[in-house]
């Protein structure tokens, strides 16, 4: 199944993150937090303004992204868990 978000909404493929510090103590899944930073799976159109003139996204498919920590709702599609966020809740990209 694939999904298209709508207007200004983009599907979020979260990153993974480390099972284990860089000393090597292994992190127990309940003391994990989940990550802010994801890529991007698929983009809406963007916004309309009032007088019906598009306002494309500044993020497109691909790029690494940084988000706020409660932002968007959860999906699963095809089994694969990831977020759904509008524009507004993208903190930045990542170079």
């Amino acid at each position: 199944m694939a999904l298209t978000p709508l207007q200004d909404r983009v599907l979020i493929r979260r990153t993974e993150i480390e099972e284990t510090t860089s000393g090597g103590i292994i992190i127990p899944e309940s003391a994990k937090e989940k990550p802010a930073e994801g890529t991007v799976v698929a983009c809406g159109k963007g916004l309309r303004k009032d007088n019906g003139d598009l306002v494309p996204l500044s993020v497109s498919t691909g790029d690494t992204i940084l988000f706020g920590k409660w932002s968007g709702t959860e999906v699963t599609i095809d089994g694969e868990d990831l977020l759904i966020v509008k524009e507004s809740d993208i903190l930045g990209i990542v170079h």
